[in-house]
């Protein structure tokens, strides 16, 4: 079978690698969570995680018929570690949910127009109206993380982003737009794994990309950068919540319950709902980071 990018992520787990990673992967069982600093050493039970899901499920149907009726505008910010399954988590969110008023935003490369254009323009022609949803898979963030681990912008665009995305955000909270923003995290192991996973299943093989390639060789990058951003970037009005995303499920359903727990919607069922896990899903921690 050909593999994209002729192997290159195979080539990299057997060349480059640290050792301790390629150990975790090779040691690991069916069910073992891979990050070592994880709360938990197996995935979750998938009973456990169904009956939680039915019932987060109706959750989310009762949140959007109220936003439906109120009128309420809701804009939700899915960003992370590649791999870390922010689109695994939009669809979990978004599965039984009217897609008329529940949209998934995933904009591709800016257009050479859009790129001369003022940088959070393409954005607000996605925000959500009235009585709508918006799910954005990745976001204004890439110029905080992405475009400047790869030289995709200049020192001084990437500064002047932290200048005003606080204020932008800000704008937006004035304007009655509830926003909450996820970042998904995941351990280097995990990473590589899911991976190594997409690259052998022809039918996952697209969600590849030479970032993709190329970050592998940027861990450290990577991790400089998403915490220069989140310090800079979590606000009282638009604070950060981090996901452990080595379990996805538990990823899916503390997110989903991030966000029904904030929301006072009609007929909310508060024992369905369920208890947030702290250990998977928290605020950000300045001084701790990620």
């Amino acid at each position: 079978m050909d593999l994209p990018f002729d192997g290159a992520i195979s080539k990299f787990f057997k060349d480059e690698a640290p050792k301790p990673i390629r150990d975790v992967i090779e040691g690991a069982g069916k069910d073992d969570v891979l990050n070592p600093r994880y709360p938990y050493p197996e995935e979750m039970n998938t009973k456990a995680y169904e009956a939680a899901m039915e019932a987060l499920q109706i959750e989310m149907v009762r949140l959007q018929a109220w936003v439906k009726d109120t009128g309420q505008r809701i804009a939700i910010v899915f960003e992370g570690r590649d791999a870390a399954g922010k689109g695994g988590a939009i669809k979990a969110m978004t599965l039984n949910l009217n897609p008329r008023g529940a949209r998934i935003v995933a904009l591709p490369k800016p257009t050479e127009a859009e790129a001369a254009q003022w940088y959070f323009q393409r954005y607000i022609a996605e925000l959500p109206g009235k009585g709508e949803i918006t799910f954005f898979d990745r976001s204004w963030y890439n110029r905080g993380v992405v475009e400047h681990v790869f030289g995709f912008c200049t020192p001084e665009q990437r500064a002047q982003f932290f200048a005003q995305v606080n204020p932008f955000e800000k704008l937006l909270a004035d304007e009655g737009i509830t926003l909450f923003k996820l970042w998904i995290n995941v351990g280097q192991a995990t990473q590589l794994e899911r991976f190594l996973a997409r690259e052998k299943d022809p039918l996952k093989q697209w969600k590849l990309s030479w970032i993709d390639v190329e970050g592998l060789k940027k861990w450290d990058a990577y991790t400089a950068a998403i915490n220069e951003t989140l310090r800079q970037t979590h606000s009282a009005h638009a604070p950060w919540t981090v996901l452990r995303g080595d379990d996805k499920k538990r990823t899916r359903i503390n997110a989903m319950r991030t966000v029904l727990h904030a929301l006072d919607y009609a007929r909310k069922d508060v024992a369905a709902v369920g208890e947030i896990d702290a250990r998977i899903a928290g605020p950000f921690d300045a001084a701790r980071g990620l």
